[in-house]
């Protein structure tokens, strides 16, 4: 017996659902951008500030900002491509250790830099694989991904085989949960590391395609 169609307003409520969660990565892309031209501008406002009276169309103050944006952008990639040469990655080397010394400021910066090399795309080996964890309760599974097998005091003191599963939240996959989970509980996933962030990102809207099972008497 088919099953009525669902009503106009619940097929609102479901496309308005669904276009919220494409939305939202959008959105946090550009409250992020937003901010960073923000502080761009704030550094850059002395120079600003020194040109300004000399500024007259109304199109130079906006043609400002942006060469100061451009050059904040070549900046940054201009230091990504010198941390490849040796020597300037062995300056940038001295200054990581020379900053992680200092009391507190070198906790936070160590912090940092440790979950942006997590998610950055030289850390990705930081997540071997995508598994499915039941959490968080019976019945309910999570997007989780696998970090390292358990070890030290924490193996010690369990009676399973127990593995560390990083469980990330919706849309900010820089913030989440860390479980300490049965290896036996785990469902292991074939999608890549890439494709389970993308399904987390997007809440679920955007992921792998899954095959269809053949239906009997077909190939």
């Amino acid at each position: 017996m088919s099953r009525p169609a669902p009503s106009w307003r619940r097929r609102w409520a479901n496309n308005f659902v669904t276009g919220l969660l494409v939305l939202a990565p959008a959105y946090g892309t550009f409250l992020i951008v937003r901010f960073i031209i923000r502080q761009i501008n704030r550094i850059f406002d002395p120079v600003v500030r020194l040109v300004d009276p000399r500024l007259t169309a109304w199109w130079a103050m906006p043609l400002v900002h942006l060469g100061t944006l451009a050059v904040f952008l070549v900046g940054v990639a201009l230091i990504g491509w010198g941390t490849r040469l040796l020597l300037i990655r062995r300056i940038f080397s001295a200054a990581e250790q020379g900053i992680a010394r200092v009391p507190m400021v070198g906790r936070i910066y160590s912090a940092i830099r440790d979950v942006a090399q997590a998610f950055g795309g030289e850390g990705k080996a930081a997540f071997s694989r995508v598994v499915l964890v039941e959490w968080p309760g019976k019945g309910r599974y999570a997007i989780g991904f696998v970090t390292q097998e358990g070890r030290g005091e924490v193996q010690a003191k369990t009676p399973e085989q127990v593995v560390n599963v990083f469980v990330p939240t919706t849309p900010n996959p820089t913030s989440g949960f860390l479980i300490l989970a049965d290896r036996e509980s785990l469902i292991s996933l074939d999608m890549s590391v890439e494709d389970g962030m993308k399904l987390v990102i997007s809440g679920g809207v955007v992921g792998p395609a899954v095959p269809s099972p053949a239906r009997p008497g077909r190939p």
